[in-house]
C-alpha cells in the first residue's frame, strides 16, 4: 500500500478499456498499456472510469479490468478504481469489491441521471464511504452527471469522513476549484479532471491530474505535471502549449472517442466501442487527431 500522498501527487492516467473487434474486453491490448503507461513513468492508474467505458461493462467486466489492473501493476503504482454508480447499493459492492482487489483507493461518480439534492449526495457518498476502509476519492463531474457537488458539501465529506480524502474536480470552474482548496484540510487532496486546466489548478493549490491524454502521452503528462508541482510553471507551461492541440483534440466528441481512436492510430487498440459509444461522427476529426498526435511525433507501437 501507498501512503495518501504517494497516491494522489501526480499523473494519473483514466484507463481506456480496450475492446476486440466482437465486442470482448482485448485483455491482451489492456496488459500492454497498464506496462507502458508505468515504464512511462505514470504516478497512478485508474482504471473503469469514464474513459474506460465503465458505463458499458457487466458487473463481471468491471471487476475483472480492476483485479487485472492490480495484478498487472504488480505494487509499481498506485490503482484507484472507478467504482461509482447512480444507485448507492451497487457503488457499494464495487467498492468493496475494488477493496478485496487489493487497489488503493476507489473514485466515485456523482451518481447520474437520478439528479439528487446536497443532502443525497451526501449520505451516498458517505455510505460507500463507510462500507469499506480504504480512501475514496469523490469525483465531481456535473456535464455527465447533471449535478454539481457543491464546495459546501465536500467540505461537510470530507470533516466527518476519515475516509473521503480527495477529490477530482471537472466543474470546468476554476474559480470552484480554487475556493475549494480555500476551504479544505491541509490532508484532503484535489486532482484536475480536465487535461487543459492542469496547469492552472496546481499553480492554484491542486495536487495534479486524473487524465484522458495520459493513455497516449504518459511520459509528456508525468513532464508537465512534475515541472508543475516542482514550481517550474514557465517550464509547465510551454509543456502545456505543445500539448494543448492534442487535449482539444481528445475532445472534438464525447470522451473516451477521440483518444481511443488516438490510440488506434498508434496501434495500441482497435477502433472499437460499445453502443452507445460509436467511432467519430465527422470524418474532419479523424484528420484533427491524427494532425494532434503526428506534431507530438507520438511513434506507433510495436509488438
Amino acid at each position: 500500500m501507498f501512503s495518501i500522498d504517494n497516491i494522489f501527487r501526480g499523473a494519473h492516467t483514466a484507463l481506456i478499456t480496450p475492446f476486440t473487434s466482437t465486442g470482448a474486453v482485448d485483455i491482451g491490448a489492456f496488459k500492454r498499456l497498464v506496462e507502458y503507461q508505468i515504464e512511462s513513468g505514470i504516478d497512478g492508474l485508474v482504471p473503469c472510469g469514464t474513459t474506460g467505458e465503465s458505463s458499458t461493462l457487466t458487473h463481471d467486466e468491471h471487476d475483472r479490468v480492476i483485479a487485472l489492473t492490480v495484478e498487472y501493476a504488480d505494487g509499481r503504482v498506485p490503482v484507484i478504481a472507478g467504482t461509482g454508480s447512480n444507485a448507492t447499493v451497487e457503488a457499494v459492492q464495487l467498492s468493496q469489491h475494488a477493496e478485496q482487489a487489493g487497489v488503493d483507493a476507489v473514485l466515485l461518480v456523482n451518481p447520474y441521471y437520478v439528479k439528487p439534492t446536497q443532502k443525497g449526495l451526501y449520505l451516498h457518498f458517505k455510505a460507500v464511504a463507510e462500507s469499506i476502509s480504504i480512501p475514496c476519492i469523490v469525483y465531481n463531474i456535473e456535464g455527465r452527471t447533471g449535478v454539481n457537488l457543491e464546495n459546501e458539501t465536500l467540505y461537510r465529506l470530507m470533516s466527518e469522513n476519515k475516509n473521503i480524502v480527495g477529490v477530482k474536480e471537472a466543474s470546468g470552474s476554476l474559480e470552484q476549484m480554487k475556493n475549494l482548496i480555500s476551504l479544505r484540510h491541509d490532508e484532503f487532496v484535489v486532482l484536475c479532471g480536465d487535461d487543459n486546466m492542469t496547469v492552472d489548478l496546481i499553480e492554484a493549490g491542486g495536487n495534479g491530474v486524473v487524465s484522458v491524454a495520459a493513455n497516449l502521452i504518459p511520459r509528456q503528462m508525468t513532464e508537465m505535471v512534475h515541472n508543475a508541482l516542482d514550481g517550474n510553471i514557465k517550464q509547465a507551461r510551454e509543456l502545456e502549449n505543445r500539448l494543448m492541440p492534442f487535449f482539444k483534440a481528445c475532445f472534438v466528441e464525447t470522451n473516451p472517442i477521440p483518444i481511443k481512436t488516438a490510440m488506434a492510430m498508434r496501434g495500441w487498440c482497435q477502433e472499437a466501442f460499445r453502443l452507445p459509444m460509436c467511432s467519430l461522427s465527422r470524418d474532419e476529426h479523424y484528420n484533427v487527431i491524427r494532425e494532434a498526435i503526428d506534431k507530438l511525433e507520438i511513434p506507433e507501437f510495436n509488438a
